[in-house]
């Protein structure tokens, strides 16, 4: 029968490795803890929103990581080049989030409210969310955002400047 050390030890250099690995695998943009967004204002249905622009891949991948929080007033847009199915992950995130897809003209395709942040990188797949509808546009918001202004499958987005 193995000892403790025997199964523990190859588990932590097993568990050593994968996280160097995402590590190195991490685009150079994103490891900054502090990155400059473009900014601009949008409105849903009634509500304006300061946000920042993740409008490039760089800024994509590194999303709203690491920031302690979010006012209500404030968001994050992603805008792509092209519409399709969408995933957003939750990796060194402090806190929850509402996410909101939307298609080219600005209709909510779908909502995810109160999405938790990852716990360790090795468990990305369990705080991924994906929409089955293709998407131009994924707004991040507070969790919370949604219920507050009442935001629906009926909601309309609005880019006021970007």
């Amino acid at each position: 029968m193995a000892t403790r050390a025997q199964i523990l030890i190859p588990i932590g250099i097993a568990a050593l490795i994968i996280g160097i690995a995402g590590m190195l695998t991490i685009p150079k943009d994103i490891k900054l803890e502090q990155s400059e967004f473009p900014r601009g204002m949008v409105k849903i249905d009634d509500v304006v929103l300061q946000v920042q622009l993740a409008d490039t891949k760089p800024l994509q991948t590194r999303g709203l990581m690491f920031q302690e929080k979010l006012p209500y007033n404030q968001g994050m847009l992603f805008i792509f080049e092209d519409v399709d199915v969408r995933s957003m992950w939750m990796l060194n995130m402090q806190f929850a989030l509402d996410v909101i897809w939307f298609d080219e003209q600005g209709k909510v395709v779908h909502i995810q409210k109160d999405t938790q942040p990852c716990k360790s990188a090795l468990e990305t797949a369990t705080c991924t969310f994906t929409n089955g509808k293709p998407a131009k546009y994924v707004l991040e918001v507070t969790s919370g955002f949604v219920d507050r202004f009442g935001i629906t499958e009926n909601s309309v987005l609005k880019i006021l400047s970007i």
